[in-house]
């Protein structure tokens, strides 16, 4: 999941302008770079309105909201990196108070996203203030899915989780199947702004990818995992010593506050200036990335065309179908008749 764009900076080094010169992306635009001194690409973003209104409209308990917003912006990071048509979809699926969250990201620019859960659970985790990922989330698994459409066969990669954060699971993915050194910053705010009717509060998050690809492939060489479990005190990376150039990367991606990531005052090309100015970075064009669902009236009565009249008729509440998108909220009523069987 490597970027591949084309500088466009203007100057070597660098981002090419004066901050005050350059023509910032803005919200729910994924940004790539490239810190080429340190041999590593990567993609940032902030989202606003497009995030605001996919959460906006669930209304989820607040500690739901925050989770499934790292998982639209984890999905979103790795899915503007698809360079066919196709969708990219990652779920996870737990044993904890939020057992199911799924994001949906349909190339170029389509995102939608749900997540069910307990409601007993998470009241029960906030009156006791454990509302982190971890607990939230549980022990499951994690799948990304890569869908080219068409006769293609989908690619998956299942990850476990175990009590950890998305961003260390997402890491252990690339870890694990495409050994690739990447490291992920993930953060959720909520702000408010003063509207013509006073203050409102709105969603906000931010994201940050970079991964180590050198030229010389032997310099992405990881640590050995484990074969099984290691002896106390034992060491399991023997003579293994980690390249400079990514250890720098990963030291200062890890000076970034979370307050940074999301705040619209900092921006994703000053964020990334901050961070690499010294070692030179460039930004390449932005692809925009919109709340839009693929459902539809067509679409759903299609599914509903292949029911048994047996089905049809158990579907039936008050003489009608009613069918609601979980991913949008969005509702389509149906006369029974619709579906008469020959």
């Amino acid at each position: 999941m490597a970027d591949s764009e084309g500088d466009v900076s203007g100057e070597a080094g660098g981002l090419g302008r004066h901050l005050g010169e350059f023509g910032f992306a803005g919200d729910d635009t994924v940004v790539p770079f490239s810190v080429e001194n340190l041999d590593a690409r990567g993609r940032a973003v902030q989202l606003g309105a497009m995030l605001d209104d996919i959460l906006g409209r669930h209304d989820y308990p607040e500690p739901v909201s925050r989770l499934l917003a790292e998982m639209i912006v984890l999905c979103v990071l790795l899915g503007t990196s698809l360079k066919f048509d196709g969708k990219f979809i990652a779920q996870t699926q737990t044993d904890g108070p939020v057992d199911l969250l799924v994001v949906d990201f349909t190339t170029p620019s389509s995102v939608r996203a749900y997540a069910r859960f307990d409601a007993e659970r998470v009241a029960a985790a906030e009156a006791a203030g454990e509302t982190d990922p971890e607990t939230l989330l549980g022990n499951g698994t994690m799948a990304l899915t890569v869908d080219q459409g068409g006769h293609s066969q989908r690619y998956q990669g299942i990850v476990a989780l175990e009590g950890e954060t998305l961003e260390k699971v997402a890491e252990g993915y690339f870890r694990q199947s495409e050994q690739i050194p990447t490291t992920i910053r993930l953060a959720v705010a909520r702000m408010a702004r003063r509207g013509e009717s006073g203050f409102r509060e709105s969603w906000r998050a931010g994201g940050l990818i970079a991964q180590f690809l050198p030229e010389a492939s032997e310099r992405m060489r990881l640590p050995d995992l484990p074969g099984g479990d290691v002896p106390e005190g034992a060491e399991d990376t023997l003579d293994f010593e980690p390249d400079d150039a990514w250890t720098e990367v990963k030291a200062l991606v890890e000076t970034v506050h979370d307050s940074e990531l999301a705040d619209p005052e900092v921006g994703v090309e000053r964020l990334l200036f901050r961070l690499f100015h010294e070692r030179g970075v460039r930004v390449f064009p932005p692809t925009r990335v919109d709340d839009d669902c693929s459902c539809s009236r067509e679409r759903i009565k299609a599914v509903l065309s292949n029911f048994s009249a047996t089905e049809i008729a158990e579907s039936v509440e008050d003489g009608k179908i009613e069918v609601t998108c979980e991913f949008c909220s969005e509702s389509y009523v149906f006369s029974p008749d619709e579906f008469t069987k020959d």
